[in-house]
């Protein structure tokens, strides 16, 4: 062994990985490791603005600088396109969203005696880290935190977990807790007061027959370009405004002018009614409440959106669909579309924008695109999950 040997990545679990393959949990690109195994610090290292950092698992690289960071974003997308052997033309830098810019979280909360811990779980452990600060959330859903814990200690089971989910909307913060019991007359205005007190958009529980919302002013909506959705209960939003922003813009460069778009996997419609204006959109989602709240909203505004719900794993679009369309915007699960892709590899579709919260699924997806004629062009990957290894991205083929 030599006397030290220099830590040149961030493998995709967050680890140091040395030039001769060797992982250092902490490691940081720059860091060098001595022959005694001692971690000698590197100029790319930071300070954790987080009191939990190495004990959360909400976060695995608030060691990482700034720079660093970026790097080890846009790494994970060149080194899964490698992996598939799939060229690609331009991987543009990454984008990152700032701290204390999370709009959603789901989190856990246990009641042990008259104790309520409330956080994310620990690394690769159900226990939960007690949040007493976070640099990650918004400022409005981190307020909570605390006002949660007393309430929970009145309707949480002993022991049992209970999931607890925060969103940033229109008209404030949405409440959703799963497995309480909010059972008599003090639990119920409790429950109001809390919602009344901290002016929220929307609160709802679930005590194991559905769920059931208890307080919601007015509709609660979120905006795309010009339109107000009436979003369903913790609808699937992206986690930060600034990542959504970077998102709809890379699917504007790569559609460009095209008149008739489709728009698969749309959820509630962050790309259909961002992008609708001035052209023709045909939206596809297989969950039924979010499908319905684009058709509403589009048709509030007369846009020209015509939406279907549809099964696009066991149903997706057949080139003869696909063919009608000068560009299609595909944004699936983390696992990927790869009943979709393979007809698309097969279509005439001149462009598909390919939005990915994952790289290895894309880069398989790509293979497919590619090896039906398609050319990648470009990638922009985007960090909206920061200090994460977690890594999402827009990518741009043509044929």
């Amino acid at each position: 062994m030599s006397e030290t040997a220099l830590i040149e990545r961030i493998a995709a679990r967050g680890d140091g990985v040395t030039g001769d393959g060797r992982h250092v949990a902490g490691g940081v690109p720059g860091d060098q490791i001595a022959a005694d195994g001692t971690l000698i610090p590197g100029p790319n290292r930071a300070e954790p603005p987080c009191r939990h950092f190495g004990k959360c698992g909400g976060c695995e690289l608030q060691h990482v600088a700034e720079p660093a960071l970026a790097d080890f974003v846009r790494d994970r997308v060149v080194g899964a396109l490698a992996g598939q052997e799939v060229p690609v033309g331009e991987v543009l830098p990454a984008l990152l969203s700032p701290p204390q810019s999370r709009r959603r979280a789901a989190l856990t909360a246990l009641r042990t005696g008259k104790q309520v811990a409330i956080g994310f779980n620990a690394a690769q452990s159900n226990q939960i880290v007690d949040m007493r600060q976070c640099p990650l959330l918004l400022p409005e859903l981190f307020a909570l935190i605390a006002p949660l814990r007393d309430l929970l200690t009145t309707i949480a089971q002993q022991k049992r977990p209970v999931k607890v989910k925060l969103q940033m909307l229109d008209q404030g913060v949405e409440v959703t807790l799963e497995g309480v019991k909010a059972e008599g007359l003090d639990a119920a205005m409790a429950l109001q007061d809390f919602a009344g007190t901290h002016k929220l958009a929307r609160f709802a529980i679930d005590q194991g027959h559905g769920l059931e919302t208890l307080w919601q002013p007015e509709p609660p909506t979120v905006c795309f370009g010009e339109v107000t959705v009436e979003v369903p209960a913790f609808s699937f939003l992206q986690p930060t405004t600034a990542g959504q922003a970077a998102l709809v813009d890379a699917v504007a460069k790569a559609i460009g002018d095209a008149g008739a778009v489709a728009d698969l996997f749309a959820g509630v419609g962050t790309f259909a009614l961002s992008l609708q204006k001035g052209r023709k959109v045909y939206a596809a989602e297989g969950a039924r409440d979010a499908i319905a709240a684009l058709k509403a909203s589009a048709n509030r505004v007369g846009a020209l959106v015509a939406t279907e719900h549809r099964d696009l794993f066991r149903r997706p679009l057949i080139p003869a669909e696909l063919n009608r369309f000068g560009a299609v915007i595909l944004d699936p699960p983390r696992a990927g579309a790869e009943e979709q892709v393979a007809q698309l590899a097969a279509s005439d579709t001149p462009v598909i924008a390919y939005v990915s919260c994952n790289p290895a699924s894309f880069a398989r997806d790509a293979k497919l695109l590619v090896g039906g004629g398609y050319t990648l062009d470009w990638v922009q990957p985007v960090g909206q999950f920061r200090w994460s290894t977690h890594v999402e991205l827009a990518g741009r083929f043509s044929k």
